[in-house]
């Protein structure tokens, strides 16, 4: 891919989905492009980079961005997160709380997701809770994989063995078992599609905690600020943000209060 065709790539990709590609992802992007483009089967990337232009209908646009997507994740990752969720829900139900909403704002495969729903589900367990989850991502593949809540056994690794035991069945498929997700947990959580540069979102809130770990690393300053500006009118006072352990909130973004690391706090 030569220079001219990598930087208009680079354009597109930040216009419409606000992820910010820097010269050492070039070979990132030509290997992830290579896969579409050989279904396609063109050969050439300007000539790809053309069809996306041409197609009129966005398919061809949410595939690319799907393709360019980086989605790590696993069940119980950044634990303490989830202790600190816990220990709050209890909180606000011992204070009458009884509706309970929270937002996965990058959902991927579905991992952070369905850990929230158990945690919550083993924390709260009154018969008048009213619990609902959102869970959001830019791409569509991984939000199918999402709501099918299907995982190989190395995926489940983290998973606590009774909360494996109550919340999945186990079936085999060739060489390997999958777990699939029971419908407790996935009657609690919606999944949507949500480019979270296409401000502002739909969605009304308020919610008593939001996670947006782990995405904010892919994204430049004025698409970050967004990003926080649009959390905050979201959030409930008194409700929590919770980034990945390796990110931060500037100071020009300091109307949430940071708790501890990685933990954020509406007053």
């Amino acid at each position: 891919m030569d220079t001219a065709t990598f930087n208009d790539f680079r354009k597109l990709i930040y216009g419409v989905s606000g992820i910010s590609l820097n010269e050492q992802k070039r070979a990132l992007v030509v290997g992830r492009l290579s896969k579409r483009m050989r279904a396609l089967g063109i050969n050439d990337f300007r000539e790809y980079y053309n069809y996306v232009l041409k197609d009129k209908t966005g398919t061809e646009i949410t595939k690319l961005i799907d393709a360019i997507s980086t989605n790590v994740t696993h069940f119980f990752r950044e634990a303490d997160h989830f202790t600190f969720l816990k220990n709050k829900l209890l909180e606000w139900y011992d204070l009458g709380q009884k509706r309970f909403r929270i937002w996965s704002s990058a959902c991927s495969t579905g991992e952070e997701p369905y850990t929230i729903a158990m945690v919550v589900l083993e924390t709260l367990k009154g018969p008048d809770i009213d619990i609902k989850i959102l869970a959001t991502d830019i791409s569509t593949r991984v939000l199918e994989h999402s709501k099918k809540g299907e995982y190989y056994s190395h995926k489940v690794e983290d998973i606590p063995k009774h909360l494996l035991l109550k919340y999945f069945t186990k079936k085999r498929e060739g060489d390997d078992c999958v777990y699939v997700v029971n419908e407790k947990l996935k009657n609690i959580i919606k999944f949507a599609r949500l480019n979270l540069k296409s401000t502002p979102y739909p969605m009304q809130g308020p919610f008593d905690a939001i996670f947006c770990r782990n995405v904010m690393i892919y994204f430049d300053e004025s698409v970050r600020e967004l990003l926080i500006s649009e959390i905050y009118r979201l959030l409930r006072k008194g409700g929590y943000l919770f980034i990945g352990h390796s990110e931060s909130i500037t100071s020009s973004q300091n109307k949430l209060q940071i708790l501890k690391p990685s933990i954020y706090y509406k007053p």
